[in-house]
């Protein structure tokens, strides 16, 4: 089963990302680089400097939290990954795929990593974060998310902060002809009313935005670095943060590593802070590297105990995505995720579609002689859903080397509910596939009968029979890469994402969530980025 999801995995992120047929040389595609004025290689840093703010992790909430704490005070940001520049193929739509069928060498964009669970996985290591290798959907979280989240939010601020960060990254997609019938599909099926275009979380049917202009240009989190007062702010890029310092129950400093292995020290000035946004597996695993966890797990590791917190790296949740692919017998253009079917239980449905060059030789043997002359597409339905009540739980790989990921168990489908989500998903998947417009991609056998030219593992026959469906949840499950937790709001940060019992250090970031915020969780993570600074701004101008 774990090579079919290995298979899987690959399969879902060439469907997700390849735009095109042929892929396109490797020039660099008009971007607004003015963040690359204050952009340094760690190598280039003294061995000590002093800060009102350090943010560790420039990604999708730390650059727009660090563009934002910069309009008033100094800024360093400590980001392990290069500059997306080094990766053109990132910066433009069309060319993700060849960044993905890379090898992990440390020299690429992303991390792997495989769960416990046996699910491969990929973590962000680039400036922008998650945001510079993802399929670009945009919309905004649900309102469940901001009612559990144990946060007492400022919604009017909240607008203001996706406002923010829309106007530099967010573009109405234009729909081509798969999508479009996908969208007519999904609202043949039952999933009404239909919302048009969106930005915002409604159930029905609706276009999303896309951080992918009209011309396939991406722009992520790192552009919102233009926003920054450049005087005031440094990013450091091949910056590795090994531990964070403390001064008994105080965040003082950072020890961080650059690329040619010297360490160096950051601290932070008199009322300043250390922002932890290393993403919902580097943070928890930099916590308790720093002496931030359970006691006993931590004086096993021979590791100094700063603080006795339990929770550091416990619910842990990755959203299981479930679906099908199905050959076309025709070609068509492709496209990545541009319209959703939100359901009422927080149930999504969304579909790729991809040439398949690289999977022709067995495609071609799957179809009937008559198609062999064709060079086939692929789409896939996929779904998910937001509130996962699975949970599992992350532990250190290693003791000393913050560069190896930890390891980490998500124990998808343990909780019934969950599973009981994916049945009620599948079947609304399988109502799709009744619909007049797909009778379109049907394919015709030898004796005339005509049916979906599935790849992997076909619907179940009996969709009503509950076992059947499960059974087949169960044993297709993949992730979604919206995992989170680690780091709960109301376990190991307080409601201002301050880290409970110790001064001068926060969270903020995708760890800290109870469950996904809406379809993609990136728009959410890059308000939560400004919204979290503009507190901070306002928490220090009413202390004056």
């Amino acid at each position: 089963m774990e090579n079919s999801r290995g298979t899987i995995f690959i399969l879902s992120l060439m469907i997700s990302i390849f735009q095109s047929g042929v892929l396109p040389s490797l020039a660099i595609p008009n971007q607004d680089v003015r963040y690359m004025k204050f952009v340094h290689n760690a190598t280039d840093l003294p061995a000590k400097e002093e800060y009102d703010y350090i943010i560790i992790g420039g990604g999708t909430a730390g650059c727009p939290l660090a563009a934002t704490l910069s309009s008033k005070f100094s800024v360093l940001v400590l980001e392990r990954g290069s500059d997306p520049n080094k990766y053109p193929s990132v910066l433009n739509e069309q060319g993700l795929l060849n960044v993905f069928v890379a090898g992990d060498d440390g020299k690429n964009p992303f991390q792997r990593f495989t769960s416990e669970d046996g699910v491969e996985n990929i973590r962000g290591r680039v400036l922008g974060g998650g945001s510079m290798v993802n399929a670009g959907f945009y919309s905004r979280g649900h309102q469940q998310f901001f009612d559990t989240a144990g946060v007492d939010w400022d919604m009017e601020l909240v607008e203001k902060a996706y406002q923010w960060v829309e106007q530099t990254v967010a573009s109405r997609p234009i729909l081509n002809a798969w999508q479009a019938a996908f969208r007519s599909a999904l609202l043949e099926a039952g999933v009404v009313p239909d919302n048009g275009f969106d930005l915002k979380h409604r159930v029905g049917t609706k276009t999303g935005g896309s951080i992918f202009d009209d011309k396939g240009n991406r722009h992520g989190a790192v552009e919102l670095l233009n926003k920054a007062e450049p005087t005031n702010i440094k990013v450091a890029i091949e910056a590795t943060v090994q531990r964070i310092l403390f001064s008994g129950l105080s965040a003082s400093g950072v020890l961080y590593s650059d690329s040619k292995g010297k360490l160096h020290r950051a601290f932070i000035h008199k009322k300043g802070e250390i922002i932890v946004s290393a993403g919902a597996i580097g943070s928890p695993q930099l916590l308790l590297l720093s002496g931030v966890g359970p006691k006993s797990y931590l004086s096993s590791l021979k590791l100094p105990v700063v603080l006795h917190q339990p929770h550091v790296g416990e619910f842990m949740s990755d959203n299981p995505r479930f679906g099908t692919n199905i050959i076309l017998p025709f070609q068509l253009i492709p496209s990545s995720v541009k319209v959703v079917g939100i359901l009422e239980d927080n149930i999504y449905l969304q579909s790729f579609a991809s040439p398949s060059p690289i999977l022709v030789p067995p495609i071609f043997s799957l179809l009937p002689p008559q198609s062999t002359s064709i060079i086939p597409s692929l789409t896939m339905f996929v779904g998910k859903f937001s509130e996962v009540h699975s949970e599992g739980s992350l532990r250190l790989n290693s003791s000393t080397n913050v560069e190896k990921s930890p390891i980490v168990r998500f124990n998808y489908y343990s909780h019934p509910d969950d599973l009981a989500r994916c049945v009620r998903g599948v079947r609304k998947m399988g109502d799709l596939l009744k619909t007049q417009i797909m009778e379109k991609i049907k394919t015709q056998d030898l004796e005339s009968n005509k049916g979906f030219q599935f790849l992997g593992h076909p619907l179940p026959e009996n969709l009503l029979n509950d076992s059947s469906v499960e059974e087949y949840c169960q044993k297709t499950v993949t992730t979604y890469w919206h995992y989170h937790g680690g780091c709960l709001v109301g376990k190991v940060v307080d409601g201002n994402y301050k880290v409970i019992g110790i001064e001068n250090l926060r969270v903020v970031d995708g760890s800290t969530f109870s469950e996904s915020p809406g379809t993609n969780p990136m728009a959410t993570l890059m308000m939560l980025g400004r919204y979290v600074g503009l507190k901070v701004l306002q928490q220090r101008s009413s202390a004056n």
